[in-house]
């Protein structure tokens, strides 16, 4: 996944014989012939005259030294991170455009729309203001009345449809057993820093204090007698239950996180919560298989919740409560939180109000949102196009492991019966969400968002017992992202990612498979990663590798790790390959399978040359510029510790040091900085 969930990971088999069709329309009618060897596009395309912007480049850079500097050099120089960003790029800029889309379909609603009168109320400060913190205060009566632990857990349990904090998650997904159903899935939390290395490591400190001092004002603004020593005490707790949390890279281990037990072995296994309080305060009815994910965590957390004594814990509850309710409160409580989160991705500027209302609605009414977008600004022949690529994409990967000289028999076929009944969604849901049961205000944005979280609740707990429906999406229709969905054994690309620089039907066909091919390649390769290889065709969770072939994949995963390992991103900050890896391979795997469905798509015939470059040198360039993104340094080190992707830099050159087609596109020799012999270069796929 571009980014992915937390438990993120059907051509026929004869149909991966069939060859790769041409996805883009041709340029017959859109092309100058200048030379024998140069052809010049003067089609349509939105970037460029061919899709690519060539006004990026740095072309005194070696390729083979720096190719993001290559490719994007001019741009890096020119472009400045707005205030209110922690980054910019390419997938943050289309963010942003699909923004100002969504704003214009919201402000040109009919009155009365449920969108339309979440975001009056959003944008409506003179109401917010006269309601002051009146709604927060109701919230935290309830916690001063909570009268033992056992109300606490019920508490912590009703938190999943309304402002509020718990020590343990839980939610469906597909069994990793039987992934034609849904169990529940449990994890630990409880931290509001963002992972556990942010209390222990000395880089983080500045980010620590400024947590405590956000903690420190947030009581002294609801009222507590004692706020610095009432923001101690939380901190305390929440270092407690960070030591006990696991590591970001052990959580992505998917054999671990299979630990099934019932409602009844979990009170026995971790009996320091009234679990049936907690799962009561859920609506969760008693359960016969929980998947306890973190099970180590979970047991060490329970108990310390027993030997943490009440006050402590309400304290813990009341910050969490007032974090997650301050962006739907008065000025103050905004700018208090956003000083804090200011620290975490150094951002020196609050973001505008009606994007951050758009970014309120995509979350609370999304589909809904999403419908309209799509019938504005998708049309069918993008979904056509795309539909074609994704099938020319699994082709390739089809080719690829059909090819493949380390794999057995047995693995092969495993593999591509996988590939087979992978499915893809391109686009937007079959069926959208009803949100017709859910009233909005547009004088009250405070209760707007208590029924919209609980209306989402209700509706992703209605998933509980039931059948998978792999139809059912993920990410909304808008949104500039893909994901692959793990146990589900599918493929989404939503309508917001398929346009430029990612997609363009009017493109060089080298570009579009360099930039969107890539994506999708990299989506599919999700399916054969380091932990998209333990779940088989059906989604179940299982080794259905031979010992050798396992034993040979994880020699080269090992060896490409290492090089991510080498990369300091900013001082004392490297890649962590243990938490990266899925999504190095992944982005490794993208590239190859894309060159490959691109190199097929011609044909047998040679790609023309325009404005000078090979087709190969359009798609490596294209690669390199849909990554291209400059970001600040906190921002960076925050990804570092939290992100299973690496900083898009890495993103950009570290695959391209292990494809062998870019070494002869650009001429790559041992004298370049980039240069690996091809012994050390990393095999995968």
């Amino acid at each position: 996944m571009l980014r992915t969930r937390s438990f993120a990971r059907g051509a026929a088999v004869s149909a991966l014989a069939l060859g790769l069709a041409l996805a883009v329309p041709a340029y017959a009618d859109n092309t100058t012939e200048t030379d024998a060897n140069t052809i010049v596009v003067t089609g349509q395309a939105k970037i460029g005259d061919f899709g690519l912007d060539l006004t990026a480049r740095d072309t005194a850079a070696d390729p083979g030294d720096d190719f993001e500097r290559y490719a994007s050099g001019a741009w890096i120089d020119r472009t400045e991170i707005p205030g209110d960003r922690p980054s910019v790029g390419s997938f943050y800029n289309l963010r942003e455009d699909v923004t100002e889309e969504v704003n214009g379909l919201i402000t040109q609603a009919p009155a009365g729309t449920q969108y339309g009168a979440l975001y009056t109320s959003f944008m409506n400060e003179a109401a917010i203001e006269r309601a002051g913190l009146a709604p927060l205060m109701r919230d935290l009566a309830q916690v001063d009345a909570l009268s033992d632990k056992s109300a606490f857990a019920r508490y912590m349990g009703a938190t999943y449809g309304k402002f509020g904090g718990s020590l343990f998650g839980a939610g469906p997904y597909a069994d990793p057993d039987d992934p034609t159903m849904n169990a529940l899935w449990m994890f630990s939390g409880g931290l509001g820093l963002p992972e556990k290395e942010y209390y222990f490591d000395a880089k983080f400190a500045d980010q620590r204090g400024a947590y405590l001092a956000y903690l420190e004002r947030t009581f002294r603004h609801i009222g507590e007698a004692s706020p610095r020593e009432a923001a101690s005490r939380v901190m305390t707790f929440e270092t407690y239950v960070a030591q006990l949390n696991w590591d970001a890279e052990q959580k992505r281990q998917i054999e671990k996180i299979n630990n099934p037990m019932s409602g009844s072995e979990l009170a026995a296994y971790a009996p320091g919560v009234d679990w049936d309080a907690f799962f009561a305060g859920h609506n969760i009815p008693p359960q016969e298989r929980i998947i306890v994910t973190d099970n180590t965590a979970v047991k060490a957390i329970a108990a310390l919740f027993a030997s943490t004594d009440l006050d402590t814990l309400k304290l813990w509850q009341k910050a969490q409560v007032t974090h997650q309710a301050s962006p739907y409160l008065n000025q103050k409580m905004v700018e208090s939180r956003f000083q804090y989160t200011s620290a975490l991705n150094g951002t020196s500027e609050q973001r505008a109000r009606w994007k951050r209302a758009v970014d309120t609605i995509d979350g609370s009414l999304g589909e809904l949102v999403g419908e309209a977008y799509v019938d504005e600004y998708f049309p069918k022949i993008a979904k056509t196009r795309m539909d074609e690529l994704v099938t020319n994409l699994k082709l390739a990967m089809g080719d690829r492991i059909g090819e493949n000289d380390w794999m057995s028999p047995e693995t092969k076929e495993a593999a591509l019966d996988k590939l087979e009944r992978m499915d893809v969604m391109v686009g937007y849901p079959e069926k959208f969400r009803d949100y017709s049961q859910l009233p909005m205000s547009p004088d009250d944005l405070y209760s707007n968002m208590i029924a919209a979280s609980q209306f989402n609740a209700d509706y992703e707990m209605g998933d509980l017992g039931k059948p998978v429906d792999r139809k059912k999406w993920g990410m909304n229709p808008q949104t500039v992202n893909a994901y692959n969905g793990g146990l589900e054994n599918k493929m989404v690309f939503p309508a917001g990612i398929l346009q430029p620089p990612f997609f363009d039907p009017w493109a060089d066909p080298a570009v579009n498979y360099g930039a969107i091919g890539v994506v999708i390649g990299h989506e599919i390769s999700h399916g054969f990663d380091d932990q998209g290889r333990k779940i088989d065709a059906s989604g179940a969770i299982r080794d259905w590798w031979t010992a050798g072939d396992a034993e040979r994949f994880e020699a080269e995963a090992k060896k490409f790790g290492a090089q991510y390992a080498a990369f300091e991103v900013v001082p004392g900050s490297f890649i962590n390959p243990d938490l990266t890896m899925g999504e190095n391979i992944a982005d490794l795997a993208g590239v190859l399978v894309a060159h490959d469905a691109y190199k097929k798509s011609l044909g047998g015939e040679e790609a023309p040359v325009i404005d000078g470059l090979t087709g190969d040198q359009r798609f490596f360039l294209a690669y390199a510029q849909v990554w291209r993104a400059k970001a600040r340094e906190d921002s960076l080190r925050n990804q570092v510790a939290t992100d299973p992707h690496s900083p898009a830099r890495y993103r950009t050159i570290a695959p391209l040091r292990n494809v062998d087609a870019w070494y002869e596109a650009f001429g790559i020799t041992p004298d370049d900085a980039m240069y690996i012999a091809p012994e050390d270069r990393a095999r995968i796929w």
